[in-house]
């Protein structure tokens, strides 16, 4: 579905992404972890084309995404659920989804799916009405995963959905993201909480300073000790 060969990225003089290359098939999970810096963020940013690729490939089901603009990624497919959930803070809950599904045009079908929503995130169905920027963080992060699948995704670009939030809600979280996953949408997971990551995803990557240096089964990467050593504790 997804294949990223070669791919480097520079901020200035600031080399963040060399030569990076991973693929994604059709119904995984694939997880890219690694420290703060290494660059993981900066991989999503640039398949969503918000950041400008220096060289390399970016394929998406056997097409050359490379030149396209972010709006045209949501329309082919390709949703983003970015780090720090950036959700819109003045806006209500419902009005964020109905953002979310900007390039649809099936007037019912948006309806019946902020319902769906609903039913997923029941919190955010008691807040529909709430300004976004009034939530807690973690019904901010629901919000943000909500607002990506409004879009109706087929590949969705999660980024730290943990980040700063309670164990119950992390859970809570993790369990939506399988059952995303169950119901038929592939997920690249860009997570610092490694152990969690690996145990919900089929493959994952290491990054280090913009470098892939470790890949595999999700198992092994658990039980690998260079991955245990340096992000497992």
């Amino acid at each position: 579905m997804l294949e990223i060969n070669n791919l480097s990225v520079r901020y200035g003089g600031i080399q963040a992404l060399q030569d990076v290359s991973l693929q994604v098939t059709e119904g995984e999970i694939v997880t890219l972890i690694g420290a703060n810096g290494a660059g993981k963020t900066t991989t999503l940013r640039t398949i969503s084309r918000l950041v400008t690729m220096g060289s390399g490939q970016i394929i998406y089901n056997g097409k050359s995404i490379n030149n396209l603009r972010p709006d045209r990624i949501v329309q082919i497919g390709i949703a983003h659920s970015p780090e720090g959930r950036r959700v819109l803070a003045r806006q209500t809950v419902l009005d964020n989804l109905e953002l979310g599904a900007f390039l649809r045009s099936d007037r019912w079908g948006i309806k019946a799916d902020i319902e769906k929503q609903f039913e997923i995130f029941p919190r955010l169905g008691e807040r529909r009405h709430q300004l976004a920027g009034t939530l807690s963080g973690g019904e901010q992060q629901m919000l943000a995963i909500a607002r990506a699948v409004m879009s109706r995704p087929k590949l969705l670009l999660l980024d730290e959905p943990s980040l700063g939030l309670a164990p119950q809600i992390i859970r809570e979280i993790f369990k939506t993201i399988v059952n995303l996953n169950q119901s038929g949408v592939t997920i690249l997971l860009v997570e610092q909480n490694a152990n969690l990551a690996l145990q919900h995803a089929h493959r994952g990557y290491v990054m280090e300073s913009g470098i892939i240096t470790i890949e595999g089964k999700a198992a092994d990467l658990l039980i690998d000790e260079r991955v245990r050593k340096a992000y497992l504790g």
